[in-house]
């Protein structure tokens, strides 16, 4: 039988199987990556564990689990984790913190199947902590750039080309501004967290020391960056991309039009991804009605209209750069403008993005 392990380094770096004995209501508010949730105990039988637990203490609340879990849910559930270890040889199997709920399901796997399956000591609760520090190691320890510039000039294409770049908006599934949610879901602020360490964690076994990210606010969409890199971020090299309006409206019609439409149907059909797509991006215009001001809200929401339409009757997308145009030169490009005269002092370089690319490929090199 393989060890049971505290070697949660490895653990992440080499992506190890892991089956999640904890209930699923733990599971959902946070979990790592590819781990699969197959609980010792649902939610109401935790809870009733729990209760036991704090009015008559550890024995009677191990008693309580057993009785619980018994006959043919026992079974049902033994079959399951027999499942996940003979087709994951190399896994690991935890619960919160490496205690009773992984200890049992180790004992029975081996009592009632004879099978051997290691625990990851000290659980979630450890692996958790170890990618925390990871992350706050990685901030005092590495360098870091950013990469800034106007709404649609292209920083995340940038980011994608670079060995030594962290995707944020990627691991946060979001693309950034008030258009930016996609048509699935964002992961929990734990599961993005998570993600973001195991990259770092991943990068710098590779000997990656330098770190390129886009230029972001705190807040990506729901998932909150952690709080150290965001305020070392306030003080990071900065990088400033750049690109004519033409471009831009380009970049943001396939992002924020053509694409994302295309998620919506991927995800929901044609006909309700229509619907659901067009929803989103009104929905999107909505949400700054405040900080457009009404008369301007009304004028560009009658263009997104009229573009919906047409884009729905004779799949033409061109009025939607109307809208987009007005937004990028009356509302998202004052901002800007603004932060790069903030930022002057910390920018050492500006060009087009070829030319960044390079320049960070070279800055990574030297």
């Amino acid at each position: 039988m393989r060890d049971d392990t505290s070697d949660y380094r490895q653990i992440f770096l080499q992506d190890s199987p892991m089956m999640d004995a904890r209930a699923p209501v733990e599971f959902s508010k946070g979990a790592f990556p590819g781990a699969v949730n197959l609980p010792l105990m649902n939610d109401i039988e935790r809870q009733k564990v729990g209760t036991c637990y704090k009015q008559h203490g550890q024995q009677a609340a191990i008693e309580l689990g057993h009785q619980l879990v018994n006959g043919q849910l026992k079974a049902d559930r033994l079959a399951a984790w027999a499942a996940f270890a003979e087709a994951n040889p190399e896994g690991y199997l935890y619960c919160f913190r490496g205690g009773l709920r992984s200890q049992l399901v180790q004992q029975w796997l081996k009592s009632e199947l004879g099978i051997a399956y290691p625990r990851v000591a000290g659980g979630y609760k450890a692996m958790r902590n170890f990618l925390i520090e990871t992350t706050e190691l990685a901030i005092e320890q590495s360098r870091f750039v950013l990469v800034g510039g106007m709404t649609g000039t292209g920083k995340t294409e940038v980011v994608a080309q670079l060995e030594n770049s962290l995707d944020l908006e990627g691991h946060a599934n979001h693309r950034g501004s008030s258009f930016g949610k996609r048509a699935t879901a964002q992961p929990t602020q734990i599961d993005f967290e998570n993600a973001l360490a195991i990259d770092i964690l991943k990068k710098r076994e590779r000997g990656i020391n330098q770190f390129v990210l886009e230029d972001e606010g705190r807040i990506i969409g729901r998932c909150s960056l952690p709080l150290s890199l965001y305020q070392g971020m306030q003080g990071f090299a900065l990088v400033w991309l750049e690109d004519s309006v033409e471009g831009r409206v380009e970049r943001i019609l396939k992002d924020y039009v053509i694409d994302l439409r295309a998620e919506f149907v991927q995800l929901l059909g044609e006909e309700a991804g229509f619907a659901a797509f067009a929803e989103r991006l009104q929905q999107s215009l909505a949400n700054i009605l405040k900080r457009l001001g009404g008369e301007r809200y009304q004028r560009l929401a009658a263009i997104m209209d009229q573009a919906l339409i047409e884009q729905q009757v004779n799949n033409d997308v061109s009025l939607h750069r109307g809208w987009i145009e007005t937004l990028l030169i009356e509302y998202y490009d004052p901002m800007y403008v603004f932060q790069h005269e903030s930022k002057a002092g910390r920018i050492e370089f500006s060009g087009e993005q070829a030319a960044v690319v390079e320049y960070l490929r070279e800055r990574a090199a030297g």
